[in-house]
């Protein structure tokens, strides 16, 4: 398939194709009018590929985990290195919940604001709220 053809499948832009293809995560077969084609299987590469982007691993951590998407066989570095990532996300999981929590305790003094508290008493708590971050 060629590139927009694979770029619609997978649901990505042509420019993030290139790029995949800049960083070694992506192969293209080139025809001899210099056109890249792609296998059907590069549809799930592509999703997967995004999919370690999203979780936030650098195109150089991915070229690092493709020869275990395209065999199945991992070695013990990239069960650890994928270990260390998901501990990453983990942490990075915890700071967003504590992070929405706070924002919601915040909300709610803004609400009580709406409702006459007095301002001083908002300013406060809230700051109660921001110390409780750190």
């Amino acid at each position: 398939m060629r590139i927009g053809e694979l770029a619609r499948a997978a649901e990505v832009s042509t420019r993030s194709l290139r790029y995949y293809e800049e960083q070694g995560l992506l192969d293209a077969y080139r025809t001899s009018g210099g056109h890249r084609e792609y296998e059907d299987s590069d549809v799930v590469r592509v999703r997967t590929i995004q999919m370690l982007f999203t979780a936030g691993l650098p195109s150089r951590k991915i070229v690092d985990l493709l020869p275990f998407l395209d065999t199945g066989v991992a070695t013990a570095e990239m069960t650890e290195h994928l270990q260390d990532e998901h501990e990453r996300l983990n942490a990075q999981i915890a700071e967003l919940e504590q992070a929405r929590d706070r924002l919601a305790q915040i909300r709610q003094i803004a609400q009580d604001s709406t409702n006459g508290r007095p301002p001083a008493e908002c300013v406060l708590a809230a700051g109660r709220v921001a110390t409780l971050s750190r």
